[in-house]
């Protein structure tokens, strides 16, 4: 890893990296650091990532289930044991703070900047009472970009340990169902149609304390926040920076986002959606 500063620091991976492999997790171990020069020699994990290895015809079960295992092992222990000293909270206002990316970039990416404040408003207004939702309890260690580009497929270790961590520095203190979220709703690939349950079922069952009406509530809400914010670093990575190829994933975004904003719970936030997006624009063809 060569993360030279004052533009990278290295620190919180070094951190988060003991932290897992004390846990017992597969993260890549570290041979040498220079802390001051921002440079890292790191095991290779190879180059199969889940992704790759889905493409290499592995079976999409046995490496979804892998994933799962990591975070039924994590949620099980208790909060003491899996959070490290100086970790940020996933609170509300980060979440909301992150939320509003989709009306800072997308929507004027749409309409230019002819949106009204109180567009913007109401927008906040609903996200602020759904994260009200999203309770402390029952929190977490969450990796945060648990999917399937983050995630090595290890067959040749054991349990666990099959499945192996990447970009995990930006850890936080925050809802079990977070890191669920952003496996199963991924802006980048589909999983095969029933999947998800099944899966959820398979956590449910090895953690049956878990109030799952509740666990699928907020699961409901951070999935749609996570798709916003996703829909908006997208459209601010074309805009701001010139990388118009991440607009290519927004049409995928656009459909998990309808698809979880039609539960009972979101409502509300599917009655914005339709009153200020028209269904035709909802694509990547934004201005930049």
């Amino acid at each position: 890893m060569d993360a030279p500063p004052p533009k990278e620091n290295i620190r919180p991976f070094i951190k988060i990296t003991e932290h897992l492999a004390k846990l017992g997790y597969s993260v890549p171990q570290i041979f040498a650091k220079d802390i001051d020069a921002g440079f890292l020699l790191l095991e290779d994990f190879g180059d199969e990532t889940f992704t790759k290895a889905l493409t290499a015809k592995v079976d999409e079960m046995q490496l979804y289930q892998s994933a799962i295992d990591v975070l039924i092992n994590l949620h099980s222990r208790e909060l003491s044991e899996v959070i490290p000293d100086g970790v940020k909270n996933y609170d509300h206002n980060t979440l909301l703070a992150e939320v509003v990316l989709f009306v800072d970039w997308y929507i004027p990416g749409l309409f230019g900047d002819t949106y009204t404040e109180y567009v913007k408003n109401d927008f906040l207004c609903i996200w602020d009472k759904l994260l009200s939702e999203v309770s402390s309890e029952n929190e977490t260690l969450v990796l945060r970009d648990f999917h399937a580009d983050n995630l090595m497929w290890l067959p040749s270790r054991d349990g666990i340990r099959k499945c192996g961590l990447l970009d995990y520095q930006d850890a936080v203190k925050g809802s079990p169902a977070y890191d669920i979220a952003s496996l199963f709703e991924d802006a980048r690939r589909d999983l095969k149609p029933g999947m998800a349950s099944d899966l959820l079922y398979y956590y449910f069952t090895a953690l049956p304390k878990v109030d799952r009406r509740r666990f699928n509530k907020i699961y409901a809400i951070l999935s749609a926040q996570r798709h916003c914010k996703v829909i908006g670093i997208f459209a601010r990575l074309a805009i701001r920076d010139g990388k118009r190829n991440y607009l290519k994933h927004i049409n995928r975004c656009w459909r998990l986002l309808e698809r979880v904003s039609s539960s009972p719970e979101l409502k509300v936030l599917d009655d914005w959606l339709n009153a200020n997006i028209p269904v035709n624009k909802r694509t990547g063809q934004i201005v930049t």
